[in-house]
């Protein structure tokens, strides 16, 4: 005899498997977790960037943490001489982190840079010194700041600077792991949009020491380090911008 489809299909039901819960995805790492700092000297500088963002476009954008905070310090003398006259902004923070760069690009840090010519990279090393986060890790982190400033500055040339060398000396851990991310977002280097610079040899000596002449404490240049940068640098941006 024929079963009417109804009992069919309630018979089928209720030997059913109890309802699986959905595969939980992992939350993204902390390196492209947009994150703000919250203490009142940073959120200030960053409403100030974005008080300079907004007010008019800009040529050329620094973007990083306090190496690039540092062209207002012991680099600015070599600032004004190279790019005070290129209508350059300044969005470098001390401290930050991929995270925080992402958060703050996201927040108003490219607000009216829709026509920028450029902007230069150089972010990470605040991943590697406060936690030795993975470099694979910390590239993620880099990539996305790099698709944030394609979309939001979309006439701009992207130059990507590789993650300074740190420590005296070329075996210390922290150095090993900048030059991993390095190997990591060296690829992102397209030769149209994108163009990736390692600028470690201008600031090593042959044998690969970092002297405290350049940067005293292995990390951040003094006005030495900024004139080599900007030497360094130099016949990149002039490519980039003309």
């Amino acid at each position: 005899m024929k079963i009417p489809l109804l009992l069919i299909a309630l018979f089928t039901v209720s030997f059913l498997p109890a309802k699986t819960p959905l595969l939980k995805l992992p939350d993204p790492h902390s390196a492209l977790k947009p994150e703000a700092r919250r203490a009142p000297w940073w959120l200030q500088r960053h409403d100030s960037m974005n008080s300079k963002a907004t007010a008019k476009p800009h040529d050329i954008l620094f973007i990083g943490d306090s190496i690039t905070q540092g062209w207002e310090g012991p680099g600015k003398a070599i600032w004004e001489d190279n790019y005070a006259e290129k209508n350059a902004l300044n969005l470098g923070i001390s401290g930050d982190r991929t995270e925080h760069v992402i958060w703050r690009l996201q927040n108003g840090n490219l607000k009216n840079q829709e026509n920028a010519q450029l902007a230069i990279i150089m972010i990470g090393t605040n991943n590697t010194g406060h936690s030795q986060q993975d470099p694979a890790q910390t590239a993620q982190g880099i990539t996305k700041i790099v698709s944030i400033v394609k979309e939001k500055c979309p006439k701009a040339k992207i130059l990507l600077l590789a993650v300074f060398p740190r420590a005296e000396k070329p075996d210390d851990k922290l150095r090993k792991l900048n030059e991993q991310i390095n190997t990591h977002i060296k690829d992102l280097h397209d030769g149209e949009t994108v163009h990736y610079l390692d600028l470690s040899p201008a600031f090593l000596t042959e044998d690969g020491i970092l002297t405290k002449e350049i940067m005293p404490d292995g990390l951040h240049p003094q006005q030495k380090g900024y004139a080599i940068w900007a030497e360094a640098m130099a016949p990149k941006i002039k490519e980039l911008t003309e």
